[in-house]
């Protein structure tokens, strides 16, 4: 029987078992809850129903005593001026930002009062705050601005070495750098000289590596899988701080997607490769079908580096392609989980071709891979693919990188390829049976599909837990997760998908029994510009634009 639990994005203690997670992070009762937005409205101080839906007057019925509390927080306003008016919106508008459904319900056209106009109303109040009349603003900004004065840069270990503490004060540095600095001033706290030392020491170590891992965790340790992240870096704070750090017992498996869509790519893969230096036995870094030039250029990750090391950008997102390389493409855990990026591949055909008399026949690949002739590949073949490609080739003799990457289970028997990407391939359910039995597997975990997706593919489950089991076979099952909750962060439509993100965990003795943990997003995110045009930029997960990509690689 599969574990489920579920956790929640403002604590860092382990998910709680059969106990659904809350719409809100911060308050033990939601603020705001599904209100009725009637359309009554007072003319004094532009009070609205939408606004008394969430305060309590208080003060005996004298109105120079009134004063307003919220119901769901218990916060405190003075309600007898226009000023106490905005203090009450500005409550609101502030408190809703910490939770995923109340900015939609502000923009929603029943709305008494726009989003605009409340947040006019709080930066007027702001302004009127930082008077005389309440100068504890103007010392909090002045407190503020000596912090960010006083914050020192990272610096590479001495000895070479990175430990917990290390990894820890990465981790703040870039949490505190998120909600303090503009992105443009990243390189204050991480200098391109540690930049250069961490990406290098960590390409050394991910170069080496075979293109499928074989990871083989003892009895007393557990495997903890996560699927994509797309720069959503405060949530893998959270997945982290909830499964625990790296340690001698405690393993990672991060399925790729490290970049785009999200504003903080450049900080989660560098937090994963420190990870990845730390304890580089212990936590294992696969390539996603984003981890690639053409997906960098379009969804966000180039400019993003560009923004955050100004003249120094090219350099860094140069290193940063280089790194993504030499990312493997799969995994076996335990001997009985395959995991990677998209999924199963093809078998390249090998052909002998005539030589003259007295010479060997030589071998060459078959370019022939018409849809009668695809079968499944096995783990030698990709063993011997070129993974070292900015972009897997669509064409030609190198194609296991793009299938791993890009394929898509089907409900389909039998393979194809996949014509919804322009890449990569569809399996259906005896693909899956056949691949696990020829191999002795248990579980195939891959990731790849998130909510955007998924509400598009005929006979699969949405995304909505964060995870789904989307075949299952005599020899053992097929699971999709997703680390991205209400993904993605930005979004052209007003409703959100707002789904859950989660990992799973394989314990021991056997790895084959999955725990899943899903988990919602950390909220409020800082405010931040998109790096990419997120409303009419095509679907990340749908097809690939072939003329812009590199000219095809061919074996040597």
């Amino acid at each position: 029987m599969d574990g489920s639990t579920t956790g929640r994005g403002d604590s860092g203690g382990n998910a709680t078992a059969d106990t659904p997670s809350q719409g809100n992070q911060g308050l033990t009762t939601p603020c705001p809850p599904n209100v009725s937005t009637t359309t009554e409205a007072t003319t004094k101080g532009r009070k609205r129903s939408w606004v008394w839906e969430h305060f309590t007057m208080v003060g005996g019925g004298d109105s120079k005593k009134a004063r307003a509390a919220c119901k769901y927080c218990g916060t405190d306003y003075a309600a007898t001026s226009a000023n106490g008016t905005k203090n009450l919106i500005a409550h609101i508008i502030k408190q809703c930002k910490k939770y995923p459904n109340s900015i939609d319900w502000l923009r929603s056209s029943s709305t008494p009062i726009s989003l605009q106009k409340a947040l006019e109303d709080v930066e007027e109040f702001e302004k009127l705050d930082s008077d005389e009349e309440n100068p504890s603003t103007s010392l909090v900004k002045q407190q503020k601005q000596q912090q960010r004065q006083e914050v020192p840069a990272l610096t590479w270990p001495e000895n070479s070495e990175l430990d917990l503490n290390w990894i820890e004060n990465l981790i703040l540095t870039f949490d505190w750098s998120s909600k303090n600095l503009p992105p443009s001033e990243f390189q204050s706290v991480l200098p391109v000289q540690v930049f250069d030392t961490l990406i290098l020491t960590a390409s050394m170590i991910l170069h080496e590596e075979p293109n499928c891992l074989k990871i083989d965790p003892d009895k007393s340790s557990t495997v903890v899988v996560v699927g994509d992240i797309h720069g959503q870096m405060h949530d893998l704070i959270f997945l982290l701080k909830q499964a625990g750090l790296p340690s001698q017992n405690r393993f990672f498996v991060f399925n790729g997607n490290y970049v785009n869509h999200g504003a903080w790519g450049l900080e989660t893969f560098l937090l994963l490769l420190a990870c990845k230096v730390f304890m580089p036995d212990r936590v294992f870094l696969l390539r996603g079908n984003h981890e690639s030039k053409y997906c960098t250029s379009v969804y966000g990750f180039e400019k993003e580096v560009l923004t955050k090391y100004g003249d120094k950008g090219e350099h860094v997102y140069q290193k940063c392609l280089g790194c993504f390389e030499g990312l493997p493409l799969a995994s076996i855990i335990a001997g009985c989980v395959f995991t990677a990026h998209g999924g199963l591949f093809r078998s390249i055909p090998l052909t002998q071709s005539k030589t003259s008399k007295g010479k060997k026949k030589s071998r060459k690949l078959s370019s022939n891979f018409e849809p009668e002739s695809l079968s499944l590949g096995s783990l030698e073949e990709l063993s011997r693919a070129r993974r070292f490609v900015l972009d897997p080739p669509v064409e030609g003799l190198n194609l296991i990188p793009g299938d791993v990457l890009w394929s898509d289970p089907s409900m389909t028997l039998g393979l194809s390829l996949n014509k919804e990407r322009n890449i990569g391939l569809l399996w259906g359910p005896d693909c899956t049976e056949d691949f696990l039995k020829k191999f002795n597997l248990k579980l195939i975990i891959r990731s790849h599909e998130g909510p955007d997706v998924r509400e598009k593919r005929t006979g699969f489950g949405g995304m909505d837990e964060g995870y789904t089991i989307d075949h299952v076979v005599e020899s053992g099952k097929l699971i999709t997760v997703f680390s991205a909750p209400d993904y993605p962060q930005f979004q052209a439509t007003e409703e959100r998908y707002k789904n859950k993100g989660a990992y799973i965990v394989l314990e021991p003795l056997n790895f084959d029994n999955p725990k899943f943990y899903s988990f919602e997003a950390v909220a409020p995110r800082p405010q931040v510009n998109p790096y990419y045009d997120h409303v009419n930029v095509i679907d990340s997960n749908k097809e690939l634009d072939l003329a812009s990509m590199d000219p095809i690689e061919e074996l040597p």
